[in-house]
């Protein structure tokens, strides 16, 4: 029995007993001076007096109990669920006061876990590439994260409004409308209004669970989609590129044998078939070094070089070249050039491919002119012709394997692999490759080079 209880029934038989003891008293003859009802108004009194006192300490002890209650519960509803709280008693309200509390702090310890969930889940979802989207059963939008905002062109607040508002393109609220009423998951591939060249994939599935609802998932496939395309057109064009000189060399070495009299001919079909093998041969050889410049396989070896000297040996041996196109070829080295710490082999292919590509695409009697100059630490190669100049829209693309420009600039020999060569070189420095169009005709290709600070050559 708890400690109010008893007391309280205490309280009430001492009123009884000492009620009866005044009447015990009246009847033995204690009282003979007072009247029977004079006693029992007595007692009655005594009794009313003691039972009042008692009440009102009770009362004010159980009111200050309840008012701490009351007060704890108007520091929970601000938020503050701080303890320690008071001592409850052990009566039924302290029971009952000390299971709400109890059930204050647990549901305080979910409220803290949850947050600490959705807060994990924003992280989660703001740092992922693909959009996300959530949409509730009464078709309002519920999640929106970061990537899908820019994928649809979503505004910042759309998150409470109907999908219809929210979602500007028609495929994808079509589909979100078809699950909302039960429909099965669904793909759709889309581009967007603002950006045709951008390829999308939605993927929508119910939400799991009671009630219904659409989770999209938005992948951004454009560089995948062009890294195939790129993947196909490099198939196409190796298989082109070999193609061509197998044909020649299968033509001509049939000829040899139905007609080996002639030696005029003979020898004529034996530098024709020397040359198209020459050209697969080179054809093999890019396409071996570009496995290897993907692969990391390739290391720089710097050493103290000549700049201007390596350009010049260039320009040298590819003097009949240029002599049959009556090209003029000039070159210049700034004085920051000499001794500079490089790997001179692949700087020479680079200026190289370079050169051999503004030969090729220059018109006969025209001009190629290859400048190397020191800015700081970083060197400057710029080659320049006046040919016919490149597309704008090819401009972004003249390094990619076999990409083909307007047939103006079309390409008039070569593997169509050194530009992409040139690229990875320039990578592989950690420098840079961009080309340009010239003002007054032609193109310009620019390479920076990070170097070594310049040494003494030995």
């Amino acid at each position: 029995m708890r400690s109010d209880t008893r007391l309280t029934i205490f309280t009430a038989a001492a009123g009884v007993a000492l009620l009866a003891l005044g009447f015990v008293w009246l009847v033995l003859g204690g009282g003979a001076a007072t009247s029977p009802g004079v006693a029992v108004a007595l007692a009655a009194g005594l009794a009313v007096i003691t039972a009042f006192i008692t009440a009102s300490a009770l009362a004010a002890r159980y009111r200050n109990r309840a008012q701490a209650i009351v007060d704890i519960g108007r520091r929970y509803a601000l938020g503050d669920l701080s303890r320690p709280g008071p001592d409850y008693g052990d009566d039924d309200l302290g029971m009952a006061a000390r299971a709400l509390d109890a059930a204050v702090h647990e549901q305080e310890r979910r409220i803290v876990s949850l947050a600490r969930d959705r807060a994990r889940m924003q992280a989660i979802l703001g740092s992922m590439v693909e959009g996300v989207l959530v949409v509730d059963e009464s078709g309002r939008l519920q999640l929106v994260n970061e990537a899908a905002r820019r994928m649809l062109r979503i505004e910042s607040d759309a998150a409470g409004r109907p999908y219809v508002e929210a979602l500007r393109h028609p495929g994808v609220v079509e589909h979100v409308g078809r699950l909302l009423t039960g429909g099965p998951p669904q793909t759709l591939e889309f581009s967007t209004s603002r950006d045709a060249s951008r390829e999308l994939v939605a993927r929508l599935a119910p939400v799991a669970g009671t009630g219904r609802g659409v989770v999209v998932v938005l992948h951004d496939v454009t560089d995948l989609k062009r890294a195939d395309q790129i993947r196909r057109d490099f198939v196409a064009n190796v298989s082109h590129e070999l193609r061509t000189p197998l044909t020649a060399i299968r033509g001509y070495a049939e000829a040899l044998v139905d007609d080996s009299e002639d030696p005029e001919a003979r020898r004529r079909f034996l530098e024709i078939i020397q040359r198209h093998a020459t050209r697969m041969e080179r054809l093999v050889k890019d396409l071996l070094r570009l496995a290897m410049l993907d692969a990391g396989k390739e290391m720089l070896e710097t050493a103290p070089a000549d700049i201007g000297a390596l350009v010049q040996g260039i320009v040298d041996d590819m003097a009949t070249a240029a002599a049959a196109k009556h090209l003029r070829v000039a070159t210049s080295a700034g004085p920051g050039t000499k001794g500079l710490a490089v790997d001179a082999a692949k700087v020479h292919d680079i200026v190289r491919n370079l050169v051999e590509n503004a030969i090729n695409y220059t018109q006969p009697g025209g001009d190629v002119a290859i400048a190397a100059t020191a800015e700081g630490d970083v060197l400057v190669i710029t080659v320049t012709d006046n040919g016919p100049g490149i597309p704008p829209e090819d401009l972004g693309r003249v390094f990619e394997r076999f990409y083909r420009v307007d047939k103006s600039r079309g390409r008039p020999g070569g593997t169509g692999l050194g530009l992409a060569i040139v690229k990875h070189l320039a990578d592989l420095h950690g420098g840079s490759v961009t080309v340009e169009n010239r003002a007054l005709g032609g193109a310009a290709f620019t390479v920076r080079l990070p170097v070594a600070p310049r040494a003494p050559l030995t």
